[in-house]
């Protein structure tokens, strides 16, 4: 088992890394604001169960063949900047109904879900972050290494959901007072398709 002193400075590091805004708060945001709490917070479970698909891949290796193969690492990482790239296209072209409060959310909960986990198991970054953070705090004397792989990555996952519900509560009630004003409503779009392009094209010009 993994030493509460251990434990608590690989807590004290996520969170710290988990309430720094990027490409996943990002997108929870964007999600929030254009859709909704409920839809921002169903990225933000996609998000984590891509992370758990992660952790499942640093436990078993396959990111050690991520990180060692750079012809692999580039088929997914330009996969998934091309798949954000996409959703933003798809952002900005998208017409918005006149009055969003009396009609379907742009967006449901489970596509939003569904996109989400795509768009964070397609990111080769974490894969690799997984890769080499998580080892730093698992001491071989204290049992099972595969255990304790297991424990930080859930723990991580639980800390990084709870950092986007946050974020995704605060953009839901920002995105409620945008829809209200048509003329910030008419650009919304066009602001968060050019988040995910954005995020596209940093993800495609992230080196190994």
């Amino acid at each position: 088992m993994i030493d509460l002193t251990t434990l608590a400075a690989y807590a004290a590091v996520v969170l710290g890394f988990v309430f720094i805004p990027g490409p996943a708060t990002l997108l929870t945001i964007a999600r929030a604001t254009s859709s909704g709490t409920k839809v921002g917070i169903a990225t933000g479970v996609g998000i984590a169960a891509g992370d758990v698909i992660h952790t499942f891949m640093a436990i078993v290796g396959i990111s050690a063949i991520i990180a060692t193969s750079a012809l692999l690492f580039s088929i997914i990482k330009y996969i998934g900047a091309a798949y954000l790239v996409y959703l933003g296209i798809r952002a900005i072209l998208e017409r918005t109904p006149a009055n969003l409060t009396a009609g379907a959310l742009p967006i449901s909960a489970g596509k939003a879900f569904r996109q989400a986990i795509l768009a964070e198991v397609l990111n080769p970054k974490t894969a690799l972050f997984f890769l080499a953070f998580l080892p730093q705090f698992v001491v071989p004397e204290n049992g099972s290494v595969m255990l304790q792989l297991t424990m930080l990555g859930i723990l991580f996952v639980l800390l990084g959901l709870g950092s986007t519900v946050v974020f995704a509560v605060c953009a839901g009630g920002l995105g409620n007072f945008l829809r209200r004003n048509p003329a910030v409503l008419k650009w919304q779009g066009k602001v968060v398709g050019g988040i995910y392009c954005a995020l596209g094209v940093r993800l495609a010009l992230q080196e190994r």
